[in-house]
């Protein structure tokens, strides 16, 4: 007797683990944040520091090591801005892990250095997964205190607190904190023709199929946020919804909610704005696209991101 994937459990015991960027095990120490924090970290002997020329992590380039981890003395030539300084915790040794904005432009770097946004990071393997998932806190921080040195009710400079975890307007006393921006990705299935739905946006690479995604809005919950996106972009009317797994996108700051969907029409009306194509794929084109591209020319996201994760766990599903 085959079972729905929405009555049983998850294959995996937490499929959020098996995404990239989600391998962070820093402890944070949120409770004991405060305005000493990064002076104590900084001071503290093994510390080691990210460094980002925007939004370009630097890492170290001997020609054939790459290392994005810097102690302090090695970021002089850098221009590094420590009093925008962030705190990301502490590895299990005690050591600190810090990033800091530095002056120097990423074009403007020698050869001893390789900067890297997080999608080269990612798909190029350049650093483990556990510094993929700190530079995920790290590069989120430093764009969202990079965005707020002005106070958007008055205008005037606002200053970094509790390690770059607040900023307070010098003048009126606004206080925000870090953004993370909700993204719904779901994975639509005709559970009664065992199919599932996937679309393909112009800027994909060529061949690439993925879910279906997009921005939660204010006041939305993450179901109907599910439903509404897959009406719009398909056509395609959903019922049931199940929660799958997350994915850090530190690109800058958003968080994907995997979920899955079910299928309650069959005919597909995409929207031609956002999708160059949208079909339905049997398990079986999926697992092609998922283990052999090459084969039929059309290719799943990496993997590691979190579609791709979707996916894989839908066709190997315990029935």
């Amino acid at each position: 007797m085959s079972h729905s994937l929405f009555d049983s459990d998850v294959p995996h015991p937490e499929p959020s683990n098996l995404t990239a960027f989600a391998a962070n095990d820093l402890n944070r120490d949120s409770e004991h944040r405060d305005e000493q924090s990064v002076e104590k970290a900084l001071a503290k002997e093994g510390t080691h520091i990210f460094a980002f020329a925007r939004d370009k992590l630097v890492l170290k380039h001997d020609g054939q090591v790459l290392d994005p981890l810097f102690a302090r003395y090695e970021l002089q030539g850098l221009q590094p801005d420590w009093d925008e300084t962030v705190l990301l915790g502490y590895r299990k040794t005690g050591e600190p892990r810090l990033a800091v904005p530095v002056g120097i432009d990423a074009d403007d770097l020698t050869s001893h250095y390789k900067p890297a946004d997080g999608r080269t990071l990612f798909r190029e393997m350049l650093i483990d997964e556990v510094l993929l998932g700190e530079f995920a806190q790290a590069a989120s921080l430093i764009r969202w205190n990079g965005d707020n040195r002005f106070c958007g009710r008055c205008g005037s400079a606002m200053e970094i607190h509790i390690g770059g975890y607040k900023r307070v307007c010098a003048a009126c006393e606004h206080v925000i904190f870090p953004r993370t921006d909700p993204v719904v990705i779901m994975l639509t299935v005709d559970e009664q023709r065992d199919l599932c739905l996937l679309g393909r946006s112009p800027h994909f690479a060529p061949g690439m199929y993925s879910c279906l995604a997009g921005f939660l809005e204010p006041g939305e919950t993450i179901e109907n946020a599910v439903r509404r996106e897959t009406l719009e972009e398909s056509g395609i009317r959903t019922g049931r919804i199940r929660y799958h797994a997350s994915q850090p996108w530190p690109m800058p700051h958003s968080l994907m909610i995997g979920c899955y969907a079910e299928a309650k029409s069959t005919e597909i009306s995409r929207d031609e704005t956002e999708l160059e194509d949208c079909r339905w794929f049997t398990r079986e084109e999926t697992i092609e696209m998922l283990e052999r591209p090459s084969a039929t020319g059309k290719a799943s996201p990496p993997k590691g991101a979190i579609a791709h994760r979707l996916m894989r766990d839908w066709v190997e599903w315990k029935r």
